[in-house]
Formats: C-alpha cells, sequence, structure tokens
C-alpha cells in the first residue's frame, strides 16, 4: 500500500507520517510539501532515510508536478493535509488560501481520477461550522449542521470540502472527509496558541491573549488524531464526513493559566490584545457518529496530553527556537544540497 501524504512536514501531517510508519511497516509514505513557512522539513529528520519513506518538495498546486509523482508511485490513498491554515494570516491576504486550500485540493482530485486511487481523504476543519454561543452549552457540531464560515481560512476549507462532495458525486471518487476540533502536541508551529505561550513562558515573555480570552475550544491530542484518520481512510463509508472531537472544551484563558502553573510562571506575562477581527465564541464538535461506525474513542485526556506537549517542548528547545529565529527554513537546503 502506497499512500501519499501532503502537508507531511507541518504539524498534523508529520505526527500521521510517524503514526502511519510505526503502524504499518510494509506501507510506503510519501511526502509531498511545499516546505511554506508552517512546513518544516527538521520535523521529518528521522525518517528522510527510512527506506519506504520519500519526500517530494512540492507545491499541490502544481499540476505538471503533482502528476509526475503520481505516474512515479502509483498511490492507493491520498490524504490531504496541506492547507494554509492561520486565521489571522488569511485575514491579511486571503488569495494564497483561495489558492492553496481551494485550486491544490482540485489538482489532487484531477491526479486521483487520472491515475486511480481507492481513497482520497480531505482533511477539514470545525471552523467550517461557525461557531455556537457560548450560553448554549447543549449545543454542538453534528456532519449535519450547515457550513457557516467566519474568516477567510474557513471560508476556503469549506470551499474545499464542497468541491470534494461534487467530484464523488459527478465523477465517482472515492472520498471521505474529517472535520476535527483544535488539536495540540508535539511539533505544533509556535505561532498556534499552546506552542506560543509555552514558548513565551520559557522565555519570560509577555503572553498576548485576544480579547478576554473568553473564547473556547474543543481539544484533541494529536496522536488521537491521526488514529481517527487512520480508521477513516481503512474503514470509513466512502462519501462521508466524519466529526473527530475530543469534548475536550476548555477557555482560551484557562489554558493559559494552566501553562503558566506547570512552567511555574507568574499569571503577570499575560497581556490581553485587540480581539481578532470575526473572533469566533466557542467550537464543540459532536463525535457521536465516528464513535458509532468505526469505535474511535480519544484515549488523551487534556490533562496528561498537555503535560506531554509541554514536556515536549522543554526537550525539543532546539526545534521551536530554530523556528522562531527562522534557521529552519535553512534545513532542506542543508539536507539536500549534495544530493
Amino acid at each position: 500500500m502506497t499512500v501519499i501524504v501532503t502537508g507531511g512536514a507541518g504539524f498534523i501531517g508529520s505526527n500521521f507520517i510517524f503514526y502511519m510508519l510505526d503502524k504499518y511497516p510494509d506501507y510506503r509514505i510519501v511526502c509531498l510539501d511545499k516546505l511554506t513557512y508552517a512546513g518544516n522539513l527538521s520535523t521529518l529528520s528521522t525518517v528522510l532515510d527510512r527506506s519506504n519513506f520519500r519526500f517530494e518538495k512540492l507545491d499541490i498546486c502544481d499540476r505538471e508536478g503533482v502528476y509526475k509523482l503520481f505516474e512515479e508511485e502509483s498511490p492507493d490513498i491520498v490524504v490531504n493535509f496541506a492547507a494554509e491554515s492561520h486565521v489571522d494570516r488569511s485575514i491579511e491576504d486571503p488569495s494564497v488560501f483561495l489558492n492553496t486550500n481551494i485550486i491544490g485540493t482540485s489538482v489532487l482530485m484531477d491526479a486521483c481520477r487520472k491515475y486511480g486511487i481507492i481513497r482520497f481523504h480531505q482533511i477539514s476543519t470545525d471552523e467550517v461550522y461557525g461557531d455556537l454561543p457560548i450560553d448554549r452549552p447543549d449545543l454542538f457540531f453534528t456532519e449535519q449542521t450547515p457550513l457557516h464560515t467566519s474568516s477567510p481560512y474557513s471560508a476556503s476549507k469549506a470551499s474545499a470540502d464542497l468541491l470534494v462532495m461534487s467530484y464523488h458525486r459527478t465523477y465517482g471518487l472515492p472520498v471521505t472527509i474529517s472535520r476535527c476540533s483544535n488539536n495540540y502536541g508535539p511539533y505544533h508551529f509556535p505561532e498556534k496558541l499552546i506552542p506560543l505561550m509555552i514558548a513565551n513562558c520559557l522565555s519570560n515573555k509577555p503572553l498576548p491573549v485576544y480579547g478576554q480570552g473568553l473564547n473556547i475550544r474543543d481539544w484533541l491530542y494529536v496522536e488521537d488524531h491521526c488514529r481517527a484518520v487512520d480508521l477513516i481512510i481503512h474503514k470509513g463509508r466512502v462519501g462521508e464526513v466524519y466529526n473527530v472531537g475530543g469534548h475536550n472544551e476548555m477557555m482560551n484563558i484557562d489554558i493559559v493559566k494552566l501553562i503558566c502553573k506547570e512552567l511555574n510562571k507568574p499569571e503577570s506575562l499575560i497581556t490581553f490584545v485587540t480581539d481578532r477581527k470575526g473572533h469566533d465564541m466557542r467550537y464543540a464538535i459532536d463525535p457521536t457518529k465516528i464513535y458509532n461506525e468505526l469505535g474511535w474513542r480519544p484515549e488523551t485526556s487534556f490533562e496528561q496530553g498537555i503535560k506531554k506537549t509541554i514536556n515536549w517542548y522543554l526537550d525539543n528547545r532546539t526545534w521551536w527556537e530554530e523556528i522562531i529565529s527562522g534557521d529552519y527554513k535553512n534545513y532542506y537546503d542543508r539536507m539536500y544540497s549534495n544530493r
């Protein structure tokens, strides 16, 4: 079995590659990544020389390059993690998000149609549903919740989802989609909430929190997400959407305070900043469908996961310090200049 993983040098994609190589040693895993600002090849350093792993620096919008890779590898499964995913950046420049997240997805599916696959899986997000009111804790996103986007990022992901389902209905492409709540864990890019707060705490820098930090998110440890995707691509029903969430809602401010406590840093580091435009208040996933159909359950509690995550950042300071300094961008050249 050959699996192409796009965006595999990013946070969730790299964790998925590690998970698949460990669980399926007889599979061939091909990573396609453009290595934009959030793609870090050094994340994959431990697997680059594996005989059943291949890395290809490539933009999913590059139709000629994508077709060439498919022709060479004849993949059975394609899992599309590749996406521009930072909301603030999408507000500054929506066009990049539209191109990668929509056009890039269409290029991948055209390649799947041309060369044949048994499953195309689209990694989506719970942000396509918009948000929920804080005063209605009884409400959750289900797979039937109407799409109601709040940012150029979420609009681009919702558009890609609609395109994926249209390829299934029009061309019979065997597709699945997963919409997951917020992930956290190792190799999370330091601009995101949890790793940013850890890094700033360790450097005794201010901890910038939007508004009053009252926004609520449902958090899931990244390895639990990887297990869910594994189940969906092997056992999920074609043409279906699966919500993946941990029933683990927390306010942003409570997470920041917890990180301060774990690292023995004063809460006086917390600095409230002007809120993001169109900031969603609450996300909450109902994962009943994947529970019932595929038997998936999250295995890592937030209490366990946040300790594991903090310890990982403590033990791997070089990884995130190189990102903050910008030196990580040179890793590809160092690795491949003489190959």
